[in-house]
């Protein structure tokens, strides 16, 4: 993620919900697997807390 490596908070924490979103909607159209989808979203909450 562009926004963490620049240690920008406000954009991180925008991308995230982005892409949850996204995620979300991938799993409910059977294009993600649930599994697949929680581990990215995990590391993309870890990455994001880490600022």
């Amino acid at each position: 993620m562009v926004a963490v490596e620049a240690k920008d908070k406000e954009k991180a924490v925008a991308a995230y919900n982005t892409a949850n979103s996204l995620l979300d909607k991938a799993v409910t159209s059977h294009l993600k697997h649930k599994n697949y989808t929680a581990r990215q979203k995990a590391r993309l909450a870890k990455a994001v807390n880490s600022l």
